[in-house]
């Protein structure tokens, strides 16, 4: 069985990190990994930092662990504070974090 892990503890070390890098993001696996089915990852995102519109890689959702968020994808924005959970659309989207902001993303890959 795994270790109980600190997301509280690991949001602060990625936000850390993440203001300490150029593109004002850090990120890390929580969960599984590239080889398994689910995947969490949690992401640390600077104010003004962005992630450029992507493909939906599966079912996914984000659970905001600190800060505030805003998912777009196409016509269609959704924000998110600390403690809300954002359902991924199953289309492109990209993700701004509007003030200093760590969210867990969990995905589901399509086989």
């Amino acid at each position: 069985m795994q270790k109980t892990l600190s997301l509280d503890a690991l949001a602060r070390e990625h936000l850390d990190q993440a203001h300490a890098t150029p593109n004002g993001r850090s990120a890390t696996t929580v969960h599984g990994g590239r080889e398994h089915t689910l995947r969490q990852t949690l992401l640390a995102l600077t104010a003004g930092t962005a992630l450029a519109e992507h493909e939906n890689p599966g079912e996914a959702t984000l659970l905001v662990l600190r800060g505030h968020v805003r998912l777009t994808s196409g016509d269609t924005e959704r924000e998110g504070r600390t403690g809300d959970l954002i359902v991924i659309p199953p289309a492109r989207h990209g993700l701004e974090a509007l003030e200093d902001a760590a969210v867990l993303l969990t995905v589901v890959a399509q086989g």
